[in-house]
């Protein structure tokens, strides 16, 4: 694809519901940085900028790899709206650089769980669709109600007397707040995100998360716990013929005892005899070489039945 796709990043300082939200830590890094770095990892955006009216956020954003574009204070309160931050960085780059891309995918940094195929798969869809705009959503199958007259409840997409059954209803989508793709020009000219034919990247449910308060951290942290977990078990081979490990740093953290006679010992886990057990079991081989003469490391081996 060789087309120019710019990937906007608003984020404004003076969060009142989370004071400092879009740099607020999670798993050690600001939020704003797993925007930015889903942006810099996909295979389609071509540029990144946040667009912000704050210092902090501007360096924080710059360190995690993106451009910056200030915004002036009356774009930046809590009235204004996402677009005026997305037409003014257009403006901005238009009028000082003479550059206007195709395509721009404007991401939310409160959506920490996007991922690059995520921000890939709007941008295809609007294409292989030949739509003017796209957004990321997952399907929602809940009932949603409302008070009428004298409070009475009342079905908003439901009939109240008819039960249909999960697979009987019409889907519907719950837009996620993630990603929004759209063409430039049409952009600039409606200065609204949802215009002409619109189409819908489908994202699954489990990485359908915006942060609004504190307990959102804490799903958040789960979350990317159980994705950077995911990711790492990929990268292991399928079939291991054998485990060939060291001893220090391995079964121990590295420290040693030393007696007052000079004798040492080390800190071994209990945990680590349960995963070997699991590995036997299978009837994987078990290895360990070490240049440690101290006999700890041959009883301990002979404990946990490795060669």
């Amino acid at each position: 694809m060789s087309f120019q796709i710019l990937a906007i990043i608003p984020a404004r300082g003076g969060s009142k519901g989370i004071p400092g939200k879009n740099i607020k830590p999670l798993l050690g890094k600001p939020l704003i940085h797993y925007a930015i770095r889903a942006a810099l990892d996909s295979k389609f955006i071509t540029r990144v900028i946040v667009s912000t009216d704050d210092e902090i956020i501007a360096r924080a954003s710059r360190a995690s790899g993106s451009e910056v574009c200030m915004r002036p204070t009356e774009i930046s309160g809590d009235k204004a709206s996402s677009e005026d931050a997305l037409m003014h960085v257009l403006t901005e780059l238009e009028n000082k650089n003479n550059y206007t891309p195709d395509l721009v995918a404007f991401l939310q940094c409160t959506s920490p769980l996007t991922l690059p195929e995520d921000i890939d798969g709007s941008v295809s869809i609007l294409n292989n669709q030949r739509a003017d705009s796209a957004f990321s959503a997952s399907r929602f199958y809940h009932f949603i109600w409302k008070k009428g007259i004298n409070e009475n409840a009342e079905g908003v997409n439901h009939a109240k007397n008819l039960r249909q059954m999960r697979q009987d209803r019409e889907v519907q989508f719950l837009e996620n707040g993630a990603i929004y793709v759209f063409k430039t020009k049409e952009f600039l000219n409606s200065k609204h995100r949802f215009f002409g034919k619109t189409a819908i990247y489908e994202m699954p449910a489990e990485r359908c998360l915006e942060i609004d308060d504190p307990h959102d951290f804490e799903l958040a942290s789960a979350a990317l716990k159980r994705m950077n977990l995911s990711k790492t078990m990929r990268k292991l081979p399928e079939n291991i013929e054998a485990l060939i490990m060291d001893f220090d740093g391995v079964f121990t953290d590295n420290s040693v005892y030393v007696m007052e006679d000079g004798r040492e010992s080390v800190r071994c886990h209990r945990g680590d005899g349960m995963g070997l057990s699991m590995l036997k079991e299978k009837g994987t081989p078990l290895f360990v070489l070490s240049k440690e003469i101290n006999s700890v490391v041959k009883e301990r081996c002979k404990k946990l039945g490795t060669a």
